[in-house]
């Protein structure tokens, strides 16, 4: 799934919500005949759904967190893009998400101290070639970052690691993420302990 359908997607959520909550106020107030008893009915299934969607939100994110390699492999495009989110912010980063649309080649934006890093997931099945390191070095341009990366579940072209090489982009292969992975679950674990 694109990110414009993801935001499609979000957007008809949205409008079911709106509708179901407009449907409850006016159910509300055709069952009781008061608009206060109306609006604190309502307001109370705001309150219910913000728990509801916030405790799904939790849990998602606590499920991207315990994800490993193979079911990284089983992943979108976008859901890899989160799972990373997840993944640095677990490691300390701050960790954003590009928009949807007109990205510049970036799909994460990391921040440590003053540094900024400028990322782009790449959720194959076969190896990376050359034009994701030429994105993601313009966008370490258009976003004024000290470092690009590019992180993928895979393996990266011997042209991509060259052209890399020559530009100070970072890559991150399967291998260095596998690592990664570990090193933060190491860390969870420590902190239960």
């Amino acid at each position: 799934m694109s990110k414009k359908m993801s935001k499609r997607r979000e957007k008809q959520i949205e409008s079911q919500i709106m509708l179901g909550l407009m449907g409850a106020f006016f159910l509300s107030y055709f069952l009781t005949g008061s608009i206060e008893v109306s609006v604190i009915l309502t307001s109370m299934a705001v309150i219910i759904a913000l728990a509801f969607f916030i405790f799904q939100s939790i849990e998602r994110r606590n499920n991207l967190r315990k994800s490993g390699i193979s079911d990284i492999d089983k992943m979108d495009g976008i859901q890899f893009e989160f799972y990373l989110k997840e993944l640095y912010l677990g490691l300390g980063y701050k960790a954003r998400r590009t928009q949807s649309s007109g990205d510049y080649g970036a799909d994460l934006i990391l921040e440590a101290g003053s540094k900024r890093i400028v990322v782009q997931a790449k959720r194959y099945s076969k190896n990376v070639g050359v034009k994701a390191v030429q994105e993601i070095k313009t966008s370490q341009l258009h976003y004024k970052a000290d470092e690009s990366w590019v992180v993928t579940n895979s393996y990266f072209t011997k042209q991509a690691i060259t052209l890399a090489a020559s530009n100070q982009v970072v890559l991150i292969d399967r291998d260095i993420l596998i690592k990664t992975i570990l090193k933060l679950k190491n860390t969870n674990t420590k902190a239960v302990s």
